[in-house]
């Protein structure tokens, strides 16, 4: 699997991250797993063409709380919320995984958190 991780960050600064993620509804059923919504206008054309069948598209962020540092895991697959096997399911692009990336880092630093 293609990951972005984020490591080593400090318990106050993890639990500030969660609590941001939490407060904007990104959260899933599975514990420490988080659904950052990809914009449309960044959707592949079959991504597009499914978009009322599988979407709204994401990418799992994974939230691992560990004493030797916590990490987020952003992974480099759009998904699709209403279904788990199809084509349109697939790595990011360079243009959705750039602005992924951007999006995360720009969120923990608008939280004043330094990594």
């Amino acid at each position: 699997m293609r990951t972005y991780i984020i490591e080593d960050l400090y318990d106050a600064d993890y639990e500030t991250i969660l609590k941001a993620f939490d407060e904007l509804e990104l959260k899933s059923q599975i514990e420490g797993m988080y659904y950052l919504p990809l914009p449309e206008d960044l959707l592949q054309p079959e991504q597009r063409d499914h978009l009322a069948e599988c979407g709204p598209y994401f990418m799992a962020l994974e939230a691992v709380r560990n004493p030797a540092g916590n990490q987020l895991r952003l992974e480099l697959l759009v998904r699709g919320r209403k279904k788990i096997r199809c084509s349109c399911v697939c790595y990011a692009t360079a243009p959705q995984r750039k602005h992924m990336i951007e999006y995360l880092d720009q969120f923990i630093e608008e939280l004043e958190i330094t990594v």
